[in-house]
Formats: C-alpha cells, sequence, structure tokens
C-alpha cells in the first residue's frame, strides 16, 4: 500500500512539474525579461544579464533563507499561472468545441449563430459541386466509361474544409465531433451521447487508452490558447511578445483541429465497431451488421422507460473523457 501511494505520489508530483509549474515558470521568466528590456532594446542580453547580475547579488538573496524563501515563490507564482493557464483553457476549449453555443449570452449567442448560418452557406453550395461531380460520376459509370476523379476529390475537400456536416457549431473543430453524433443518428439510429457512457464500460483497455490520450491532447491544444492570452499582455512592455502570442495563438489552432479530427474519428469508430457488443452485454441479441432496427431498439433500451416521467432534452455535447 505505502508503494503504490509512492508511486501514486510520484506521478501527481511529475505531471505538477510539467503542466503547471514548467510553463508557469517559462511564463515568469519572459515576464521578468520582458519588464527588464523594455521596447527600446528588446534584445539586449548585456542589459538582462546585468540585472539579473544585480538581484543575485542582493543581500537578502546571498543568504539561505532568502533563496528558501525565493525558490518557493517562484514556483508558487508558476502554479497559480499554470492555474490560471488551465482555467482559461477550460473556456477556451468551450470556445473551440461550441457545444453549447445556444446556452450562451444573448451576444455571443447571436454572434455564434451567424458564424454558424454563414458557415452553412459556404457548406451548402460547396456540397451542391461535389453532389454534381458525383452525379457525372455515376453517369459516366452507367455509359460504362470512369470520370476523372480529381475534380470530385477536390470538391469534397473543399466540403470538408467547411465541415464533414452540415454545418451546426460555429466552429470547424466542434462541427467536426458533432459530425460523428449526426453520423451514427443517420446510418445506425444511434444516439452517441446517450450510447457513450455505457459503450465506454465495454470497450477494450486498448482503446479506452489510446481515445484518453486523444482526449488529453485536445485539452492541451486547447490550453495553447490560454497561454496566448496570457502572454499578450506583456506586449505593453516587450513588442515581441505579440510574436509569441501569435505563434502559440495559430499553433493552437492548428492542433486543436487536427486533434479534433482525430477525436472525432475514434468516437465514431468505436462506436461503429463495439455498440454491437454493447448490445450483447445488456441481452439484446444482434445478428448481422448494425442496422435502424437494432440501434433503435439499443438506443431505446439505454433511454429506459419513460411513460411515467417528461421527457428529458438530448444534450449533444461531445462525450466527456
Amino acid at each position: 500500500m505505502n508503494g503504490l501511494l509512492a508511486e501514486l505520489g510520484k506521478k501527481l508530483a511529475e505531471r505538477w512539474l510539467s503542466l503547471l509549474v514548467m510553463p508557469g515558470a517559462l511564463y515568469l521568466a519572459v515576464a521578468v525579461s520582458a519588464h527588464t528590456l523594455g521596447h527600446t532594446h528588446p534584445f539586449s542580453l548585456h542589459t538582462l544579464t546585468t540585472q539579473i547580475t544585480q538581484w543575485a547579488n542582493a543581500p537578502a538573496v546571498r543568504t539561505a533563507g532568502g533563496q528558501v524563501v525565493l525558490l518557493a515563490a517562484v514556483l508558487a507564482g508558476a502554479a497559480v499561472v499554470g492555474l490560471a493557464a488551465q482555467a482559461l483553457g477550460s473556456l477556451a476549449e468551450q470556445l473551440h468545441l461550441a457545444a453549447d453555443w445556444r446556452s450562451w449570452p444573448a451576444g455571443a449567442r447571436h454572434m455564434a449563430h451567424r458564424a454558424t448560418e454563414r458557415r452553412r452557406k459556404r457548406w451548402e453550395a460547396a456540397a451542391d459541386i461535389w453532389r454534381r461531380h458525383r452525379e457525372a460520376a455515376r453517369a459516366a459509370r452507367a455509359r460504362g466509361t470512369r470520370a476523372d476523379p480529381a475534380a470530385r476529390h477536390a470538391a469534397r475537400a473543399a466540403m470538408t474544409r467547411i465541415s464533414h456536416e452540415s454545418p451546426d457549431r460555429p466552429t470547424w473543430s466542434g462541427d467536426r465531433i458533432h459530425a460523428a453524433t449526426v453520423r451514427l443518428d443517420r446510418d445506425h439510429h444511434l444516439d452517441l451521447p446517450i450510447l457513450w457512457p455505457h459503450l465506454w464500460l465495454v470497450l477494450p483497455d486498448a482503446v479506452r487508452s489510446e481515445i484518453s490520450a486523444v482526449r488529453q491532447s485536445l485539452i492541451r491544444a486547447t490550453t495553447l490558447s490560454a497561454w496566448a492570452l496570457l502572454y499578450l499582455p506583456l506586449a505593453v512592455w516587450w513588442w515581441p511578445a505579440t510574436g509569441i502570442t501569435a505563434i502559440l495563438a495559430v499553433t493552437s489552432w492548428r492542433r486543436t483541429r487536427a486533434v479534433a479530427d482525430t477525436y472525432a474519428t475514434l468516437l465514431e469508430a468505436a462506436a461503429r465497431v463495439h455498440a454491437r457488443s454493447l448490445a450483447e452485454h445488456l441481452g439484446l441479441t444482434t445478428a448481422g451488421p448494425l442496422t435502424h432496427v437494432s440501434g433503435d431498439t439499443l438506443t431505446r433500451h439505454l433511454i429506459g422507460d419513460t411513460r411515467s416521467t417528461p421527457p428529458v432534452a438530448c444534450n449533444r455535447h461531445p462525450p466527456r473523457l
């Protein structure tokens, strides 16, 4: 038992250092450098080393007690900054995924609605082009020929750059995860938010580990947006901080899109592959592939008997793992 607690404490300490202290300490170092250098000489290494040397030679810092206090202050400050980034990261994730944008405050909700409508119009125009290419390819096959697929593939790529399904959210990442819900409902009549907590219990360990790892990657990607916001105020003292902010914001945007795509793919694949296993665990025999009928049966079984209680509105948020 003592060994288990020691190992657990070690892992918690490692995560505390990697997620909070180290990024926070880097932020504090950049903040101190920004305040010291200013706009006039933003890259003056001599000015920075001279100031650090003066601080190091201060009487309070040269004593053992002063060094302990300084180290504790740096660790505490780094942890506080790291916690602030984590808190802002949760907000950034909600903005990136926009699962509940219809419940946002009126102003933000109006902006999200307009963005969603603009994305939907762009998607419908791109989808029409793709459908025309698909119909042309189908007509060519009926004639015994084969149309050049390059234009059709390009049209589909242009459509999916906007959204994989008809947009329902103001962001690409949110719609990418929402697309998994749409496809499962359309193809198998499976309600992913209802299905997922039950399916998670029967998934193999390797699948759960993979999905959990991708989910953590999504959290880290959106947290980069929070760090971008934290670095932005440093530009008041030191103009290169705007470059750091821009790099972090672009990196967060690109990583979030990439990880959201992987996460949605894994959610959809896990549901398609293992939904029958869940049905068998529940005693619902399904012969052959999963159909609309078997999907409806499984969904109704998971919802339970609603005759004595009012129906609960389905929350279309992505599964929280």
